[in-house]
C-alpha cells in the first residue's frame, strides 16, 4: 500500500456523477475496503465553484477550486476525473500520469480523442488508467472485454450507445408522434446533451465506439474516418415502414474485424434491427451491446447507459480495481497495441440497405431505379410503394441484398441526379448481420 493510512483518493469534479461517487464510496465503504483488501481515504475534491451547495457533504478543508493541485499533490495515489470537456481534462489527466497516479476516467471523449497519446503517457511513467465508466455506464462492458472474453477474437460487435436516441425512437414507435415533439420531451427530462448533436447526430455514440474498437482489436480509429450519422433524418413513416418489414429502428454502432485481412470496420448510423432479435427490444434509455466472440459466440450485455447511480458504479468499481492493484503490488494488463490493423475501405464492407425514395409518380420510374441499382451491382429484395398526399408523386422504399458500402454510395449519387427524384434518397443500413468485411 501507497500509505500506511490507506490509499488517497482525490476527486477532480463534482458533478452529479463526482457527488454519486463520493456518497456511495462514503456510504459503502467497510464493504468495499474488503473487496479492495485495504483501507481507502477520500482525500480531496476538485470543484469549480467552492461555495456551492451539494448534496453530498464534504469537509471545506478537502476542498479546491484546483483541480491541478490534485494532479500533482504527492500524497494522492488515485486521480478520479470527472470534470468533462477535454481541453482542463486532458491537461489534468496527463499532469496526473506524468506524477506516476493512477486515473480514473469516465470521459469518452477525451480517450476517444486523445487515448493513444495518454495510454503512451501512462506507459512511458509506470501509471495507469482505468475506464469502465466512459462506455455505457451500467453496463460492464469494458471489463468482459478486457477480462471475462480475453481469450477470444471478436469478428462482430454492434450495440444501442446512446440513450437518449433509443428514448426517442422507442416513443416515436409507441406513440405515433414526430421526432421533434418527442425531442422536446427529452428535453425537458435532461435526456439530452447541452451540446445536442452529440446525442442526436450520433458523435456520442461514435465516441463510445473508438473506445470498444480499441480495447477488442487494439486499434485507435480516428473519428473523421468512421461513417457516423444521427437520427435526425428518420421519419415517422420510416418507423412504420420498418414496422412492416418486421423491423425496428436503432441507432446502431457497429464494429467489424476480418482477420484473414487485417482489417477492421466501424461505425455508428440508424439501422433496421430484426423485431424479433434481443436488441430489437432494447427500449427507452438502455444500452445493449452484443459481442460475438470466436470461442465463446454471441453475448448480450443490457442496462442503463447514463445517469448518477449507473456511471457513478462503473467509476466505483474502476476506483476498488485500481486500489487493489496498488494494495498488491499487482500490474493491470494494458490493451493489446495492434497499430498496424488496416481500416477497411467502403469496398471491402458488405452489408444490405432500406432506400426510401420521394418519386413523381408516373409509369416507369420504378424500372429506371431498379436499373440504376442493377449496373451498380445491387439487387433489389423488396418494393413498398404508396402515394405521397396526391401531389403528383410517390414513396418508394426499396430493400436490398447484400453489397458493398461503395456500390450504395455510387448508386446514391446517381439517384440524386435523377429527374424523377423530389429530394435526395435516405438510406438505412439493415442490420440482418449478413455485414461483413471483404
Amino acid at each position: 500500500m501507497s500509505k500506511a493510512g490507506g490509499i488517497r483518493i482525490g476527486v477532480v469534479g463534482l458533478g452529479t456523477v463526482g457527488q454519486g461517487v463520493w456518497k456511495h464510496l462514503r456510504a459503502r465503504q467497510p464493504e468495499l475496503e474488503l473487496h479492495m483488501g485495504g483501507k481507502f481515504v477520500l482525500a480531496r475534491a476538485a470543484v469549480r465553484h467552492l461555495d456551492k451547495k451539494r448534496s453530498v457533504r464534504i469537509p471545506a478543508k478537502a476542498l479546491t477550486d484546483d483541480p491541478m493541485s490534485i494532479a500533482c499533490d504527492p500524497e494522492i495515489d488515485i486521480l478520479c476525473e470527472l470534470m468533462g470537456g477535454t481541453r482542463e481534462a486532458l491537461a489534468v489527466t496527463k499532469a496526473a500520469l506524468k506524477a506516476g497516479k493512477t486515473v480514473v476516467t469516465a470521459n469518452k471523449a477525451l480517450l476517444c480523442e486523445h487515448g493513444e497519446e495518454l495510454f503512451a503517457l501512462a506507459r512511458q511513467n509506470g501509471a495507469h488508467i482505468y475506464f469502465e465508466a466512459s462506455v455505457a455506464g451500467g453496463i460492464p462492458i469494458i471489463k468482459a472485454l478486457r477480462e471475462g472474453l480475453v481469450v477470444n477474437h471478436f469478428p462482430l460487435i454492434y450495440g444501442i450507445l446512446n440513450g437518449t436516441c433509443n428514448y426517442i425512437l422507442t416513443r416515436m414507435e409507441r406513440e405515433g408522434q414526430s421526432f421533434e415533439a418527442i425531442l422536446e420531451d427529452a428535453r425537458k427530462l435532461g435526456y439530452v446533451e447541452a451540446d445536442e448533436s452529440l446525442d442526436l447526430d450520433g458523435w456520442d455514440a461514435a465516441h463510445k465506439a473508438v473506445i470498444i474498437a480499441y480495447l477488442a482489436h487494439g486499434k485507435w480509429i480516428p473519428l473523421k474516418k468512421m461513417p457516423v450519422e444521427g437520427i435526425r433524418d428518420v421519419t415517422l413513416e420510416d418507423i412504420q415502414w420498418a414496422q412492416r418489414l418486421g423491423f425496428k429502428i436503432k441507432l446502431l454502432a457497429l464494429i467489424l474485424r476480418d482477420f484473414k485481412n487485417g482489417h477492421v470496420f466501424a461505425s455508428v448510423q440508424p439501422a433496421l434491427v430484426p423485431g424479433d432479435m434481443v436488441l430489437g427490444n432494447v427500449d427507452g434509455v438502455f444500452n445493449a451491446i452484443s459481442v460475438t466472440g470466436d470461442i465463446v459466440g454471441e453475448s448480450v450485455y443490457i442496462g442503463r447507459g447514463a445517469g448518477q447511480d449507473a456511471t457513478a458504479s462503473a467509476v466505483i468499481s474502476d476506483i476498488i480495481d485500481a486500489g487493489t492493484t496498488i494494495s498488491h503490488g499487482i500490474r493491470p494488463e494494458e490493451p493489446l497495441n495492434c497499430a498496424d490493423l488496416k481500416l477497411a475501405k467502403p469496398e471491402d464492407v458488405y452489408r444490405s440497405f432500406y432506400v426510401r425514395l420521394s418519386v413523381k409518380d408516373r409509369p416507369g420510374v420504378l424500372a429506371e431505379v431498379a436499373g440504376i441499382l442493377a449496373e451498380e451491382g445491387i439487387s433489389i429484395e423488396s418494393v413498398l410503394q404508396r402515394p405521397n398526399g396526391g401531389q403528383g408523386l410517390a414513396n418508394l422504399v426499396l430493400t436490398t441484398h447484400v453489397c458493398t458500402e461503395a456500390a450504395m454510395a455510387a448508386a446514391v449519387a446517381r439517384l440524386k441526379r435523377h429527374k424523377s427524384l423530389n429530394r435526395k434518397p435516405f438510406l438505412l443500413r439493415i442490420a440482418d448481420f449478413a455485414q461483413r468485411l471483404g
